[in-house]
């Protein structure tokens, strides 16, 4: 493949990790303009369903590295975090450990669809409930461990998974929704626009 060519997958690549950094940073902040979308006083948040449909299409390498950028962004002082937050304090506060979970879903959830040569609705439901899996595990042990261990706020083990089952419900929900549209974006944008959405082998 030619020079020229890689640099156009570059251009589109960097594109695609953008637009996914921004939609990131409108489905973090859906509430404000839908306040009525709270739980507890705690803002529904449509990042898992951006995270996870980034690693179903972009692949595992390019959906991680849009969540880190969206993460990067935010820590260096942009207002992209819930609630038009940002800074490192968000990420060592009780709700840092989503923001990181993200990247770990989109990449698993990128992995398995990357797993099959012409991935069905089945692999695209599979790794989207995978990636919200990740979200949870890694988002809500981290939350526990920010509340009792450096933040001094008692909570205990299976309090914070009751509390989380709450957005749960919402995220398997648009997860799932996340996995049927997928399929007809993955296979127009490996069509037509050039995008590696699945990986393959060296000739």
């Amino acid at each position: 493949m030619s020079s020229i060519t890689n640099s156009k997958f570059r251009a589109i690549d960097i594109t695609y990790v953008g637009m996914f950094a921004a939609l990131m940073a409108i489905g973090a902040n859906i509430t404000s303009w839908a306040p009525f979308l709270q739980v507890a006083n705690v803002p529904l948040s449509m990042g898992p369903f951006f995270a996870i449909l980034a690693g179903l299409l972009l692949g595992s390498r390019l959906g991680a590295i849009s969540m880190t950028v969206y993460m990067l962004i935010g820590i260096a002082g942009a207002p992209v975090f819930a609630q038009f937050s940002s800074g490192i304090s968000v990420i060592i506060g009780n709700t840092g450990g989503f923001i990181l979970s993200y990247i770990a879903a989109a990449y698993l959830a990128g992995k398995i669809v990357e797993s099959k040569e012409k991935p069905n609705l089945s692999v695209f439901i599979t790794a989207s409930l995978a990636g919200i899996a990740a979200i949870y595990f890694i988002g809500t042990n981290y939350m526990y461990l920010a509340l009792n261990v450096w933040m001094d706020v008692e909570m205990g083990y299976g309090t914070a998974w009751v509390v989380m089952t709450w957005f749960a419900v919402k995220d398997i929900v648009f997860t799932i929704l996340a996995a049927m549209i997928a399929p007809r974006i993955y296979y127009a944008l490996k069509r037509n626009s050039g995008v590696n959405t699945i990986t393959t082998k060296a000739s």
